[in-house]
């Protein structure tokens, strides 16, 4: 797959989110558990969830209460979130990992799924302006400006998608070579947060 049949994925798990417009909808993934567009409906799902839950949690007459119970979502949301990024990274270092590795290959500073996730909150980005820039009720003045903004990133999403592109084939040639280090985050866990940890 491409960066731009990512992109295409990733437009098709948001236009379905939309459907129903709901946080609590059912998740159903129609890929088989095995492939690649499996891992990217997911990821882009997590995403497109949890910015509905960065939404809600804005408003100003928020529950405090149901406020609380929001954000223990959202830090669910984010570990899931950092989770899948883990397991599409996975899926890169199988399919690279006999790569004969040229001698002065570099390591990247991002792996490739950190740039996928930064694709997937884009598409949901290009997805909100343009609401936004077609929005009938907004003045012309505010669809102006969000058309313009849109039109920066869809220039933003065209050129990460080619860096994605070339950072896979970069790899795939030998020319640069995977490196992956686990987020490790501490504060959703029991043994390293110490506010958790001192309830014991």
């Amino acid at each position: 797959m491409s960066a731009k049949e990512y992109n295409k994925l990733f437009d098709e798990v948001i236009a379905k989110y939309h459907i129903i417009d709901d946080v609590d909808q059912p998740f159903e993934n129609p890929f088989d558990k095995n492939t690649f567009e499996h891992l990217l409906y997911r990821k882009n799902w997590i995403d497109t969830v949890q910015w509905h839950y960065e939404d809600i949690i804005r408003l100003p007459d928020i529950n405090p209460n149901e406020a609380i119970v929001l954000k223990r979502k959202i830090d669910a949301s984010n570990q899931d979130r950092t989770d899948m990024v883990e397991f599409i990274d996975s899926y890169f270092l199988t399919k690279f990992k006999d790569v004969k590795v040229k001698e002065g290959a570099k390591i990247n500073s991002e792996t490739p799924a950190w740039a996928i996730d930064r694709l997937s909150i884009l598409a949901l980005k290009i997805y909100h302006m343009n609401e936004e820039a077609t929005r009938e009720s907004a003045t012309d003045e505010h669809r102006a400006k969000c058309q313009s903004k849109l039109d920066i990133l869809l220039e933003q999403r065209v050129d990460l998608s080619t860096a994605i592109d070339d950072l896979l084939a970069d790899f795939a040639s030998g020319d640069k070579f995977m490196k992956v280090y686990k987020q490790m985050k501490m504060y959703n866990d029991e043994d390293t947060n110490p506010m958790l940890y001192a309830k014991k």
